[in-house]
């Protein structure tokens, strides 16, 4: 790693995407809870739409406007090279997400965004990785629900056991909230790249090093009823298991020997194979471009809950960790995942690879290897909950 000197750019946070749904309300929480002195920006296609954001944001006159095009590689390198850190919501990420992925890696520039889609998060290890390291730029995907709770939620499990012993941590998920059109966009095009998905893992697990004389594996749990928890567990196949994993791989505190393994936690059992069977409907939809296409209609990208439904959303990811002859049980749980918590989980990151003091890293590197506990430690005064709720 040779880190650039970047101190002497225009700007130490910049948001690209700040129109779009989850764009305004990180534009609003950054407004209202950036550190004095910070100089940040919003960014996007349109000047005049950032400009009508700007104007309803409190402390409006300090932030600058940049207009910035997926489709203009050129407008991208220029908003890299403005910033030291770009956090981007223009998503799905794997249409659209490469090129300024790949402006950030040039130019040293630390680039996070809220990428929930393993295709997209493999093909820029594969394309940037390198390059990051070269210049000291850190790349760190999935910093919002994805998967933020998940990954530092196991950090802070694993702290609670014994070092240098074999570890297992199984996470349950639970979530009482309504999605966006861009959430919905995204999952719908991950479904119908499966064969695109796994190449992409298949090129990134020729290239990744593993650690030398240690293991760490999150294996696919079978459905069943977790006592532990009070519930059914479905094993969820998201992004979050992967980036746990190459945390693990990092960091030696998860020990010589690491398991995890991911659940939806579901209360009724109706609910559950009702909600599995939508979910594999879903899938088998989306192979066909009609069945897609009509689909995709049915919310856009940029529609999302309302205020009152984000209101009313909570989300709680419990763990329970075992090592070393001791089990402990904790907890990350917030309000609104999608949207409110996702906002914040954000722009903390951004905050805190901004101007927080951090461990030297570089290339593409997860929340819990760049920013462990000073995202930790950010996130519980913002509100977001982890406790230990029982050991032996």
């Amino acid at each position: 790693m040779s880190r650039q000197n970047t101190a002497g750019r225009p700007y130490d946070v910049v948001l690209f995407g700040a129109t779009g749904f989850v764009g305004e309300l990180t534009a609003e929480y950054l407004a209202a809870h950036a550190p004095d002195g910070l100089r940040w920006a919003i960014a996007g296609r349109s000047t005049e739409k950032l400009r009508r954001l700007r104007d309803r944001l409190p402390a409006a006159a300090g932030v600058g406007v940049l207009a910035a095009d997926v489709s203009d590689p050129a407008s991208l390198r220029e908003l890299a090279v403005h910033a030291r850190v770009v956090a981007t919501t223009v998503g799905p990420y794997v249409r659209y997400g490469d090129a300024l992925v790949a402006a950030c890696a040039e130019a040293g520039t630390d680039c996070l965004d809220l990428a929930g889609e393993p295709e997209f998060v493999d093909l820029t290890y594969v394309r940037h990785h390198t390059r990051a390291r070269e210049t000291g730029a850190r790349l760190v995907h999935a910093c919002g629900f994805d998967s933020v709770p998940h990954d530092l939620g196991v950090y802070f499990t694993v702290r609670q056991l014994p070092e240098g012993v074999p570890l297992t941590v199984d996470g349950f998920v639970s979530v009482d909230a309504a999605f966006s059109g861009g959430t919905f966009a995204s999952a719908l095009g991950q479904f119908a790249r499966g064969r695109q998905l796994r190449a992409a893992a298949l090129e990134r697990r020729r290239r990744e090093p593993r650690p030398a004389g240690r293991r760490a594996v999150t294996p696919t749990g079978a459905p069943r009823f977790a006592g532990e928890v009070g519930a059914w567990a479905l094993p969820l196949p998201t992004v979050d298991p992967q980036v746990v994993r190459r945390s693990a791989r990092a960091l030696d505190r998860y020990g010589p020997d690491f398991r995890y393994r991911h659940y939806a936690a579901v209360r009724h059992l109706p609910v559950a194979v009702g909600g599995a069977a939508a979910v594999g409907a879903l899938v088998v939809a989306a192979q066909v471009p009609a069945a897609r296409r009509l689909l995709s209609g049915w919310l856009a990208p940029g529609e999302g809950p309302s205020a009152e439904r984000r209101a009313r959303s909570r989300f709680s990811v419990r763990f329970v960790g075992e090592g070393g002859g001791r089990r402990v049980c904790t907890e990350v749980s917030g309000g609104d995942p999608g949207y409110g918590e996702t906002a914040k989980m954000f722009a903390e990151a951004a905050l805190c690879l901004a101007v927080d003091d951090l461990p030297p890293t570089a290339g593409q590197v997860t929340t819990a290897v760049a920013m462990g506990d000073a995202l930790t430690g950010r996130l519980r005064a913002a509100g977001i909950r982890f406790r230990v709720a029982a050991t032996r």
